[in-house]
């Protein structure tokens, strides 16, 4: 990073991404990518660790991917300026929605609108994902646990905490095993 990115910067940049996002966490990673790679301030390969980093942390997830990117940008104040830029327009909005909803609550135009959102929230989520996994899925045997994964918690119910457990457990079986350590 050669210029350092101000704090007003930083608090716009996730203002405007907080302001145009609907769905959360996940429905923010392709703006957060678009916005943060196009100034040059995260990389292609940067992402997937701060998504992992906010998956891992307890939270809303939003909140977590502001945080650690806006301290990947200037320490505890980009934190800071990051989340309140992210959180702020949302705040707002719901603040002037609970308003005036219960209004409007009944009106078949504004059901029609948010049943319309859906697809459109599901979209957002799905694309980052599956570019995601493109980059993190090297092999054919990367391929298998991503979609035994997928198939495990979509449609079996699985706890996505145990397949977690028995990936870290298959992982260190599978280096162990690599690096030769069985065969003595």
């Amino acid at each position: 990073m050669e210029k350092r990115v101000s704090l007003w910067q930083i608090f716009a940049v996730f203002a405007k991404i907080g302001a145009f996002t609907i769905g959360g966490g996940y429905a923010m990673i392709p703006l957060i990518q678009a916005e943060l790679e196009k100034r040059g301030w995260l990389t292609e390969e940067e992402l997937p660790d701060i998504v992992a980093l906010s998956q891992s942390a307890p939270g809303v997830m939003a909140v977590n991917i502001s945080i650690f990117a806006g301290h990947k940008l200037r320490g505890l104040k980009g934190s800071i300026a990051a989340t309140i830029g992210s959180t702020l327009p949302s705040f707002l909005m719901i603040l002037a929605i609970a308003a005036f909803f219960s209004a409007f609550r009944e009106n078949p135009w504004v059901e029609r609108a948010f049943k319309g959102i859906r697809p459109v929230v599901v979209a957002l989520i799905a694309v980052p994902m599956v570019q995601m996994a493109r980059k993190a899925c090297k092999s054919w045997g990367h391929w298998l646990v991503a979609g035994a994964s997928l198939l495990a918690v979509a449609f079996l119910n699985f706890s996505p905490i145990y397949i977690i457990l028995c990936v870290l457990v298959l992982g260190f079986a599978i280096t162990y095993y690599k690096e030769g350590r069985w065969k003595r």
